[in-house]
C-alpha cells in the first residue's frame, strides 16, 4: 500500500502582500482556512526576526483558529524559542536566516551548528513540540540531525527546481537517496522549497517522503486562480505522482 503524503501550504506571502500597504488585508489566517478547506493537511508560517511578512500576531491567531498542525518555521534563537514554547504549535521547523536574504538560502548547518543546537533543542522537544530541521539532502547532515534529537528532517529541494536536464536528474537522485536513508535512521522525511506544478511530481513520488511544504508558488498561482483551486490541483498532482497515475 502506498503510504500517504500530506501537503503543507506555507502562506508566509499572503503577509507579504498584507504588509506592503499596512493594514489587516489580505489576512493569512484566512489563506490558512481556505487552503485547509481545499486539501492542505497543514500550514507552515515563518516568524523570521525581521519581521518582514508573518508577525507575531499571526502565529498566535493561527494556533487558535486553525484546525490542522500549524508548522512554524523560526531560526535557532532565544527570541523564537521564547515564542514557541509560549505558542506551542504542533512543530516547529528549524531554518537558517540572513537579514538579507530574498528568501530561505540552503539548509540548516546541522554539524556547524551542533552544539549551540543540542542545547536549543531539548527545551522544544520537553514541551511537547515536534522538531524538524530544514537541511540539505546530505547523509552527514541527516546523521546530524539524529544525533540532535531531531523527529523529522524537511530536505530543501531547491536546487532540483531551479537545474533543468541532466543536473535536475542527479538531484532528484540525491533527494531520493537522502530520504531513503532518512528512514532507515528513523527520521520522517519532508521536502519543500521551490516545488511548482511542473516540479512536485517526481518529489512526490519518492516513497520514504512522507510531507511537502509548499507556499510562494501557491501564494502566486492564486492571484490567478484562486488559493483553493491552486492547493486542489496541487493535491491531486501530489496523489497521482504518489499511485504512479501522473503524468509528470
Amino acid at each position: 500500500m502506498t503510504n500517504p503524503l500530506r501537503l503543507g501550504v506555507n502562506i508566509d506571502h499572503v503577509a507579504t502582500v498584507r504588509n506592503a500597504r499596512g493594514g489587516t488585508k489580505p489576512d493569512p489566517v484566512r489563506a490558512a482556512h481556505l487552503a485547509i478547506q481545499a486539501g492542505a493537511d497543514g500550514i507552515t508560517a515563518h516568524l523570521r526576526e525581521d519581521r518582514r511578512h508573518i508577525l507575531d500576531d499571526d502565529i498566535t491567531r493561527l494556533r487558535a483558529q486553525i484546525d490542522k498542525p500549524l508548522n512554524f518555521e523560526m531560526a535557532a534563537t532565544d527570541e523564537m524559542q521564547k515564542i514557541a514554547l509560549k505558542v506551542k504549535p504542533h512543530a516547529v521547523c528549524l531554518v537558517p536566516e540572513k537579514r538579507k536574504e530574498r528568501t530561505t538560502e540552503g539548509g540548516l548547518d546541522a554539524i556547524g551548528g551542533h552544539k549551540q543546537l543540542s542545547i536549543f533543542i531539548p527545551p522544544l522537544l520537553d514541551a511537547g513540540i515536534r522538531v524538524s530541521l530544514f537541511i540539505e539532502a546530505s547523509p552527514s547532515q541527516l546523521d546530524a540531525a539524529k544525533s540532535l534529537g531531531a523527529q523529522v528532517v524537511e530536505l530543501h529541494t531547491g536546487q532540483y527546481c531551479y537545474e533543468i536536464g541532466d543536473a535536475r536528474t542527479a538531484e532528484l537522485a540525491r533527494i531520493a537517496a537522502a530520504a531513503r536513508y532518512a528512514a532507515e535512521i528513523g527520521l520522517e522525511c519532508h521536502a519543500g522549497h521551490g516545488l511548482t506544478f511542473e516540479t512536485v511530481g517526481p518529489i512526490a513520488a519518492i516513497e520514504s517522503m512522507t510531507e511537502l511544504n509548499i507556499g510562494h508558488f501557491i501564494i502566486g498561482e492564486a492571484i490567478y486562480l484562486g488559493i483553493e483551486n491552486v492547493v486542489k490541483r496541487m493535491r491531486v498532482l501530489m496523489d497521482e505522482a504518489r499511485s504512479g497515475t501522473g503524468t509528470l
